[in-house]
């Protein structure tokens, strides 16, 4: 009976180790790049917004204070 319980624990951890040593598959597919969208196309005419509107709203406050 001790054989038996001796064999059965070594068939066990040999499935085991034969099981977990399996690959699973080939690897999953690369994921798609990021979409390439401009950063500098209309960075010159938001800046440019940006520095009239500025200006505008600079002389609109220096009016209210007069």
């Amino acid at each position: 009976m001790r054989t038996k319980r001796y064999f059965a624990s070594i068939l066990l951890c040999s499935l085991s180790a034969t099981i977990v040593a399996q690959g699973s598959g080939p690897p999953p597919p690369m994921p798609p790049p990021p979409p390439g969208l401009p950063i500098d196309s209309g960075l010159v005419v938001l800046s440019l917004v940006a520095i009239i509107y500025g200006i505008y709203k600079s002389l609109q406050m220096s009016n209210k204070t007069l």
